[in-house]
This record gives C-alpha cells, sequence and structure tokens, in this order.
C-alpha cells in the first residue's frame, strides 16, 4: 500500500471540479485509490464518495492505494492536486 498526506490550498476547497479531476484521474488506474478524511475512508473513484466529505481550505487529508500500479497512482494524484493549486 502506498500512502501520502496533503494539505489542501484552494480557497474553495475540494469542491465539484476538482473532485471530478482527482476522479478523473483514479480511474485511469487498476489499483483501488482512497481518500482518508476526518476518520472516513471514501473511493477515490466515486465522485459522490469524494463530494460527501466536504474537505475544506487548511484540511488534511490521505491518499492510499493498493494494487499494481499504487505507487504511479499516488504519484499521478500528487502531481495532479499540486499543478492545479489544490493542496500541498
Amino acid at each position: 500500500m502506498v500512502e501520502q498526506q496533503f494539505t489542501v490550498t484552494d480557497k474553495a476547497g475540494i469542491h465539484a471540479r476538482p473532485a471530478a479531476m482527482l476522479v478523473s484521474v483514479a480511474n485511469k488506474f487498476v489499483s483501488d485509490v482512497n481518500l482518508d478524511y476526518a476518520g472516513k475512508n471514501v473511493n477515490l473513484k466515486s465522485i459522490l464518495g469524494v463530494m460527501s466529505l466536504g474537505i475544506g481550505f487548511g484540511e488534511t487529508f490521505k491518499l492510499n492505494a493498493d494494487g499494481a500500479d499504487a505507487q504511479a497512482a499516488v504519484d499521478e494524484l500528487a502531481k495532479t492536486l499540486k499543478t492545479e493549486g489544490l493542496a500541498e
């Protein structure tokens, strides 16, 4: 399992547009990809799951992936979060 922690830097938090972007990236991989926030764990391949968390500015969350391409999945998601200015 590969895991990485992030802090939201976008003032609007993880709302519909960034959530959809993350789900799109996660769906490129065969590994199980999950997002952990505030004691909840959701499938990052589900837009409803991600949106249900309501992650706001300054909040920390973890991404974890388990499977054949787990490292590549977390690396690509981290790149997307940083490039889009969503989290660091």
